[in-house]
């Protein structure tokens, strides 16, 4: 008992081990997620934008989307900023092609021409840094009238499908015992009829199977005499 009790002791201390090496990386990855996801509009430094046109192409195409972090932005990286002098929520995600803190010069990748705009470090939202190519596609058809309309036509149809529940399996036909099987059972029987010995015939040894002896003739025994 003493043995077993050793060595189980280490074996449960791994497993809690392991239990909390677990929680511990499960637990991290959720803040780690929570801290890089969090919203500018709750606090946070990051970004979510949806593109739409095709100023940014090759490099981004409509139905991508762009996360951005806050950070110090420089010449040659892609940024989302607000519009000096437009109200709203409108953003626009260019390259900057130049200019100063105070006062950025940006270009859309596939235009021949910079932006009306020169916004500086406070109107900039944020640096891009991660591209979900297409993913607000898949958003928008989803949120589709006429894909949840396909839908639940289909979930209709499959549960007006007729069904045959009632119908009751066919029992499955007894196997019929094949020529060999007979054979066999016919063999073990007279193996067996012949290993069985009546008492008398263990006892006096007597063939009962043999005819029973004739009784003498009293003319033939005269005779003799």
């Amino acid at each position: 008992m003493t043995v077993e009790t050793t060595h189980a002791a280490p074996a449960g201390n791994r497993r809690r081990v392991l239990r909390a090496v677990v929680s511990v990386l499960f637990y991290g990855s959720i803040a780690l997620a929570a801290w890089f996801l969090w919203p500018t509009s709750l606090g946070g430094c990051t970004t979510m934008t949806v593109v739409s046109g095709h100023s940014m192409e090759p490099t981004y195409y409509t139905g991508d989307i762009v996360l951005a972090r806050c950070g110090e932005p420089s010449v040659g990286d892609i940024v989302v900023y607000s519009p000096p002098g437009i109200g709203g929520d409108a953003r626009i995600i260019h390259r900057i092609v130049d200019g100063t803190p105070a006062g950025w010069t940006l270009q859309g990748d596939n235009n021949d021409f910079i932006d009306a705009f020169t916004p500086s470090d406070d109107d900039v939202v944020g640096v891009a840094k991660i591209r979900i190519p297409k993913l607000a596609l898949l958003g928008s058809a989803l949120t589709s009238p006429f894909v949840w309309c396909g839908m639940i036509a289909l979930s209709l149809a499959i549960l007006m499908w007729p069904r045959n529940d009632d119908e009751d399996d066919p029992a499955p036909e007894a196997a019929e015992p094949t020529e060999q099987a007979a054979d066999e059972a016919l063999a073990a029987g007279a193996a067996q009829s012949e290993d069985v010995q009546l008492p008398s015939q263990r006892q006096g040894g007597t063939d009962l199977g043999a005819p029973p002896a004739a009784d003498p003739d009293p003319l033939q025994e005269a005779a003799r005499s």
